[in-house]
């Protein structure tokens, strides 16, 4: 079986460190799949889902999904490394809270009184839009 390790490091630990088949992930010059073999690459990851097959086999509903905040990329043809502040489970998001969560971000976005502010708000905005996208895609690929 060809397989590449693959390591999900946040500023709490390492969040995953096994052995799969292909990670379709975020980067700042658009998504990209890395398998087994891939040429190496550094690269920026952006706010948004990273997918997770552990085996060539898998259909999309046995797909892991995680929520990133952006970081750093690292690949090489054994193994791929993302460095993270943080990266949430789907299996962790719990749907109605992240909306919820949205919700206040959004009011406190357009009730910003400056730059920091703004920048702060728009932030948050980024993370619970990226947390809801990833809860809907593991319900979508688990019915």
């Amino acid at each position: 079986m060809v397989v590449m390790n693959f390591q999900l490091v946040t500023l709490l630990g390492t969040k995953v460190d096994e052995d799969v088949y292909e990670v379709i992930l975020p980067t700042a010059a658009g998504e990209i799949a890395v398998f087994p073999g891939h040429e190496p690459l550094v690269s920026l990851a952006v706010p948004g889902a990273i997918a997770v097959r552990r085996a060539k086999g898998d259909a999309d509903g046995k797909l892991d999904y995680y929520a990133i905040s952006g970081g750093v990329v690292e690949v090489s043809p054994e193994s791929l490394r993302v460095l993270v502040d943080e990266a949430d489970s789907g299996d962790d998001i719990i749907e109605a809270e992240s909306k919820a969560a949205l919700e206040r971000a959004l009011k406190l976005k357009d009730g910003a009184k400056d730059q920091v502010e703004l920048e702060k708000a728009k932030q948050l905005v980024d993370r619970h839009a990226v947390r809801l996208k990833v809860a809907d895609l593991r319900r979508r690929h688990r019915r």
